[in-house]
């Protein structure tokens, strides 16, 4: 989560700052005051039952983390290499940036679930794709719309592109969107265990 906040504050804006300062902060406090086994069973147990909207949130955010990072970069290697498919950046931007979200969330993921629940290895990898797969399709699914409407409807010609600011105005509504699509799958995914409670 040390890295999940400031990424999630790129595109939640202050939001995302009062989300961290709402949740975050008393999370990291209770952090270093070290759950026992037996209370983050007991946490499990709940959000199982009925996830928090905060729980929810938080894991709909973990997933952005890896969207968020992995778009940056699959926009910038796109545009820097005038990388296309099927004639269009914008189809080459949406591979990319599903390829690398999804390797950036699995890795994040890892490093939740793996520690919390005292795996590693191959296992600890599994259940972070398990984890990970659905909640990042569903956040890119909202992200794309938004850039599909940005790219034929908002700014059909000329198309925005990565080195202007307005490519990253449109970018923190796509990512915006994202977390919105992801929400519901993530109340699934923690209802369900595969995806741990962090709030």
């Amino acid at each position: 989560m040390n890295i999940v906040w400031p990424v999630t504050a790129l595109y939640g804006s202050v939001f995302a700052l009062w989300a961290y300062f709402r949740i975050g902060r008393k999370k990291a406090k209770d952090a270093q005051q070290s759950m026992s086994e037996e209370e983050h069973k007991r946490m499990m147990k709940e959000a199982k039952e009925h996830p928090k909207p905060s729980q929810t949130g938080v894991a709909a955010s973990h997933c952005g983390a890896g969207c968020a990072l992995g778009d940056v970069v699959a926009d910038f290697a796109v545009f820097g290499f005038a990388l296309t498919l099927w004639g269009s950046d914008l189809w080459a931007s949406f591979v990319i940036d599903y390829i690398l979200a999804w390797l950036l969330g699995i890795g994040f993921q890892y490093f939740t679930i793996a520690p919390m629940r005292g795996i590693s290895g191959w296992e600890g990898i599994w259940a972070a794709i398990k984890a990970d797969t659905f909640s990042i399709t569903a956040w890119q699914l909202g992200m794309y719309g938004w850039m599909l409407l940005t790219y034929f409807v908002i700014f059909p010609h000329p198309h925005l592109q990565p080195n202007q600011a307005g490519y990253w105005f449109m970018m923190q509504f796509a990512m915006i969107a994202g977390f919105f699509t992801a929400y519901p799958m993530n109340y699934i995914l923690v209802k369900t265990g595969l995806k741990e409670a962090m709030a």
